[in-house]
């Protein structure tokens, strides 16, 4: 176990001694220029401003805010606006940033490479049963002036600041003026509905359903009153009928006895005879009654009709009974005026029953037609009912929602509600945040070891020639005879020392060529240390 391990020792050492320059070779050169590159490097400062989310100061449940966005969505929306090109144009001019690339690269360039130097963090807290909620914020900036870098950082807090409040106004007054121009529109609707409503009421109030029982009585009683009515006028029929049949009974018996010898009607009585012998009756009768009584008003008719008879008679020179052309007449009793008398009574309460009739059957048409139109105007008053109600409940809730909308909008203005605060503001740091050049040595270190291991292996691989005998022994079964050491002249002496001062002058060319490139790559590169950084070198 010892001849091994010696054996591999002394393999190493002999590939040592015939790879020993190209080892130092390939570990020099790429060490040099990582080193050359990370000393030369620029140093970068970062300063971080801490903002704190300050949540609502007065209760939600007395004032509810109309900003219901999430923080995070808003902080989100707040770096895109801060992170615009005119606001990163003017923060660049404003602190005179990147000087040596702005004359060098494109604007847009520039403005990406602040935009990568500008880094937000978010910190939250476990909720149990919800989500991280977030209560603060960090904002960093890096670059190459320390001083200057805190400004910067503690600019940018400044404008998160700024924009949230100017947001959460904006949202808040957007809100109550949406809400506002909304309830003018539904004010307009409810007015409409509102003037339909009365005007239906007005012009169908009898139609109306809670009408429905009245129109109905009204109708029947309407139909009673019909149904009395023509009983009325059948009684009244009834009793025309009766007098005409005995008022024509009584006009046959008095022509009869009129046409008898001796009759009433006989010539030896004159109309100037049988008028006296009336008002002798009549003045008898109002000595025992009064001017109302039936016999007494019937008399004094009777007295009046004849006296007419009489004038006319004399008015044309010619006694009644002498004029030949004139029909009998039949003598006008007290009976028979009282059956005249109660004939016309009962064609008056006739017609008058007839036209009572005629109102009831209008009267009923009408209430028929509104009991048939409840169902038709039920319908109506439903829909306008339903729209009114649909927009008078909108409009109170509009009304309600615009209310907290101006209570919102107030404690956005007078900065209750949830704002920003800062925390910690930015100052300046002595040390500087990249790069880690401990962290790139150590890298750079571990690959030229690397490189160099693996250039001796490859070499060692490429090599076909052998360098001991034991080599030549393992690979031919032809046994060695002899072997021969080197000769070396002082020719050869010569040669070996020239060419070691040339691979040394070629080699300290390399290296301050290495480093040269180095320094012209590495000195003010910004660019270069934000790339290392971000790939774990800082």
């Amino acid at each position: 176990m010892a001849d091994e391990t010696r054996k591999d020792l002394d393999g190493v050492l002999a590939v040592w001694s015939r790879r020993k320059w190209l080892a130092i070779l390939a570990f020099a050169a790429p060490m040099a220029a990582a080193a050359s590159l990370i000393t030369f490097l620029p140093n970068l400062y970062r300063s971080t401003a801490t903002v704190l989310v300050d949540r609502q100061q007065i209760p939600e449940t007395f004032v509810r805010s109309t900003v219901t966005s999430a923080l995070e969505t808003r902080l989100q929306t707040i770096s895109q606006e801060i992170l615009s090109r005119s606001r990163l144009e003017a923060l660049i001019t404003r602190f005179a940033l990147y000087p040596d690339l702005w004359t060098q690269a494109p604007s847009e360039e520039v403005i990406k490479r602040m935009r990568g130097d500008i880094k937000l963090e978010l910190k939250g807290v476990e909720a149990r049963g919800q989500r991280e909620a977030t209560v603060a914020f960090t904002i960093s900036y890096q670059g190459n002036e320390p001083a200057t870098v805190s400004l910067v950082t503690n600019t940018l807090a400044s404008f998160y600041i700024e924009e949230d409040l100017k947001a959460r106004g904006r949202q808040a007054t957007g809100t109550a003026e949406f809400l506002k121009v909304q309830l003018e529109e539904t004010k307009k609707r409810l007015d409409i509905h509102e003037q339909r409503v009365s005007e239906f009421k007005r012009r169908h109030l009898g139609e109306l359903p809670q009408q429905m029982e009245a129109n109905l009585a009204t109708l029947e009683r309407l139909h009673a009153q019909l149904r009395l009515n023509a009983d009325s006028q059948t009684r009244a029929s009834e009793r025309r009928q009766a007098l005409s049949s005995q008022l024509a009974e009584a006009d046959s018996l008095l022509v009869a006895a009129a046409a008898a010898p001796g009759g009433p009607g006989a010539p030896r009585e004159t109309s100037e005879a049988r008028l006296a012998r009336l008002k002798q009756e009549l003045t008898r009768l109002r000595t025992q009654f009064s001017a109302k009584y039936p016999d007494v008003v019937l008399l004094a008719a009777e007295v009046t009709a004849l006296e007419r008879e009489v004038a006319d008679a004399k008015a044309h020179e010619l006694k009644p009974e002498e004029n030949p052309a004139t029909p009998p007449v039949t003598p006008l009793t007290p009976y028979v005026l009282r059956l005249k008398e109660a004939l016309s009574e009962a064609e008056t309460d006739i017609k008058v029953l007839k036209g009572e009739e005629r109102r009831l059957r209008d009267g009923i048409a009408a209430y028929q037609g509104r009991v048939e139109n409840v169902p038709r105007r039920e319908q109506e008053f439903r829909e306008l009912s339903r729209d009114y109600e649909s927009t008078r409940e909108l409009y109170s809730s509009l009304l309600k929602r615009y209310e907290e909308a101006q209570l919102a909008e107030s404690m956005e203005q007078r900065q209750k509600g949830e704002q920003f605060r800062v925390l910690d503001p930015a100052i300046p740091n002595s040390e500087p945040a990249a790069p880690n050049r401990f962290r790139l040595l150590l890298m750079a270190l571990m690959g030229s070891l690397g490189l160099a291991v693996g250039a001796v292996v490859v070499a060692e691989r490429v090599d076909t020639s052998f360098h001991t005998v034991d080599d030549l022994r393992a690979f031919s079964t032809v046994p060695v005879l002899v072997s021969i050491p080197r000769i070396i002249t002082r020719t050869d002496r010569r040669r070996s020392q020239w060419r070691a001062r040339l691979a040394a002058s070629a080699a300290l060319i390399g290296l301050v060529m290495i480093v040269g490139t180095a320094y012209f790559v590495a000195s003010g590169n910004e660019h270069l240390v934000s790339v290392l950084a971000r790939r774990g070198g800082s």
